[in-house]
């Protein structure tokens, strides 16, 4: 299944313009950041005010700044692993991307919860930063489950 996803996901990116690749690539690379526990990683990823914003079930959304994230990220005990189910849809305009994808998260291997994450990035100097993430959390109705 994940060699398939993987071809999919490579075949897709031939008809992707190199700001869209640099996009998904910058929200993987959070990704990647994240499995790692890296916080400079994840903070090189995101513009310093950036923010997520979660919403679980029916409840209200939350709001985290992205220093809280961070510190979730670099103290959570276990390996995490978030990835795209199927192919992230991408928008370019500019200097903007949005990024937008159904997820699964895991620790230590296990399934946890899936949803959708909608990325809003800029691009700077150093490259696409991560403006705002925004993330459903659900635990029915995944992809695969």
């Amino acid at each position: 299944m994940r060699t398939l996803l993987f071809l999919l996901v490579a075949s897709s990116l031939f008809g992707q313009t190199s700001n869209e690749k640099e996009a998904i690539a910058a929200v993987q690379r959070l990704f990647d950041a994240m499995k790692s526990h890296d916080a400079e990683a994840l903070r090189s990823l995101m513009l310093p005010e950036a923010r997520l914003y979660s919403i679980r079930g029916q409840g209200a959304p939350a709001s985290t700044p992205v220093e809280t994230f961070v510190n979730q990220i670099v103290n959570a005990k276990g390996e995490l692993l978030e990835r795209f189910t199927g192919l992230p849809q991408i928008s370019v305009r500019g200097p903007m991307a949005q990024v937008w994808g159904e997820y699964e998260f895991l620790r230590d291997g296990k399934f946890t919860h899936c949803g959708v994450d909608t990325a809003i990035l800029f691009r700077t100097a150093e490259g696409w930063k991560i403006a705002s993430l925004a993330y459903t959390v659900e635990t029915t109705g995944c992809k695969g489950r």
